[in-house]
């Protein structure tokens, strides 16, 4: 059965520090029309205050997450922690993407063993594996 076309991803989380990727990812998701609405944060707190004000509403709730592991404040592992704790009170399933410029294995390692990231990305992200990211992320 052909995918439908009209299929497209309401809310997305784009939490990463670097603003000239934020631009860039933005500009390419909005081109690919598969997005509805991109929220930016520039590390784990502001997302995670956000996502905890908003929890009673399911239209800011993300259906995906980009998320990048090194930011200031709150970085992607100190995310993800906090993000569990509240998990059970999300009302839909949320797939959570780790981007990151790390080749660490032992990053890429503790990424893959939460079972809420649904896979290990190394930057640069490019437009062919954002689209192939978006397309698994609608299948799931």
């Amino acid at each position: 059965m052909p995918n439908d076309p009209m299929k497209t991803i309401d809310t997305l989380y784009l939490i990463d520090d670097d603003d000239t990727y934020q631009f860039i990812v933005q500009r390419t998701l909005n081109s690919l029309n598969l997005v509805n609405s991109i929220k930016l944060f520039s590390n784990g707190k502001a997302a995670i205050d956000f996502l905890e004000a908003t929890l009673h509403d399911i239209e800011q709730i993300p259906d995906v997450i980009l998320l990048d592991l090194t930011m200031p404040i709150m970085d992607g592992w100190q995310f993800l922690e906090q993000y569990l704790r509240f998990r059970p009170r999300i009302g839909k399933k949320v797939v959570i993407f780790v981007v990151s410029s790390s080749i660490d294995p032992r990053d890429m390692q503790r990424a893959k063993s939460i079972s809420e990231v649904t896979d290990y990305i190394i930057k640069p992200l490019t437009k062919s594996k954002l689209i192939s990211m978006l397309h698994e992320s609608l299948e799931s």
